[in-house]
């Protein structure tokens, strides 16, 4: 396990359409039953395809063990774990693994590769958002150019449909918000301002999944009405802090904590932890170990990652229960 510890963010969470959550709101059991705090809470980072399956892997292995995590009192998930908080609550983690193990091998990539193999695109992307990262006095100022830089990639409106579509196909288990808390993040890419969707904000599940994995690579901002979102993963790539209140916090990291973005900034996991602790969580983090990171190999956007880092991941799961257990129970 990594554990590590922050500044605080320096926007709050909003929902859908950037209305701010207020902090009387979130003092009072509201109609979708949020609460200021409870007893556990798991949160689920991004990490790509291979994050994804990484989350997955680790979950079913801790299940297999006997230890069901996902049954947590609230769930949040940005990109890639946005996509498996949705599947998590339709179906076992067991089934889950199960469909990736046994999904048909995906072609093989032709793109052509940049430094390290990396495929171009992914390059460019990397490339595109260093500058803008680079760039940026802060936070609030690097979603923003984030946000302007990926509007640009809109031409024919058809993104969203498409991207839409092959979100669904990966909530085949379920596509309708589960009667019990989870929260998806995103961010409002002509803003920059932290949204947070759940099953009140009037936003059906699968557009909140695509939502927070519309990370302007390839996928451009995600229509919803008359606005736009970009991958939650903008706010911090674990938005861990949202479980503040929570007894007890599980975090998953396919990034294991690591972050492109000044330290000063406070996104990374460290400064999230320290920031749950600081406010009486008792905070456990589990991030990819060596055999996973082998797994993962240069891209974690490639979908022929995803049998063997789900099958690291569980390797890993089973391997850590026993302390899980002792700190979640």
């Amino acid at each position: 396990m990594n554990a590590t510890p922050s500044s605080p963010s320096d926007a709050r969470p909003t929902t859908a359409g950037s209305r701010p959550v207020s902090d009387e709101a979130r003092q009072q059991i509201d109609a979708t039953g949020r609460i200021p705090g409870g007893e556990r809470a798991l949160v689920l980072g991004g990490g790509g395809s291979a994050g994804n399956a990484w989350l997955v892997g680790v979950l079913a292995g801790l299940f297999d063990a006997g230890l069901d995590v996902t049954q947590a009192d609230v769930i949040i998930g940005t990109s890639a774990g946005a996509t498996a908080a949705a599947q998590v609550t339709a179906a076992t983690p067991a089934q889950l693994l199960a469909h990736i193990l046994d999904a048909p091998p995906p072609p093989p990539r032709t793109r052509p590769a940049g430094a390290a193999g990396v495929p171009q695109p992914m390059a460019d992307h990397m490339e595109r958002t260093n500058r803008i990262i680079a760039a940026a006095e802060d936070a609030a100022a690097m979603r923003r150019g984030m946000g302007a830089a990926a509007l640009e990639l809109e031409s024919d409106g058809t993104e969203g449909a498409r991207w839409r579509a092959t979100v669904a196909t990966r909530l085949t288990g379920g596509q309708q918000w589960p009667d019990r808390l989870i929260l998806i993040t995103a961010i409002d890419a002509r803003t920059g301002e932290p949204v947070v969707f759940d099953r009140a904000s009037g936003v059906d599940l699968v557009d909140a999944v695509a939502a927070s994995t519309s990370n302007g690579f390839g996928v451009p901002p995600y229509p919803i009405g008359m606005e736009r979102y970009l991958d939650g993963g903008y706010r911090r790539n674990e938005n861990a802090d949202l479980a503040a209140g929570y007894r007890r916090v599980l975090v998953l990291s396919p990034l294991g904590g690591r972050t492109r973005h000044p330290l000063e900034w406070g996104m990374q996991l460290s400064a999230q932890v320290d920031e749950l602790r600081a406010a009486g969580s008792t905070v456990e983090t589990i991030g990819p170990d060596g055999p996973s990171l082998e797994a993962f190999g240069g891209n974690l956007m490639d979908p022929s990652t995803r049998v063997p880092a789900a099958r690291a991941g569980y390797d890993q799961g089973r391997a850590l229960a026993p302390e899980i257990r002792d700190f979640w129970r």
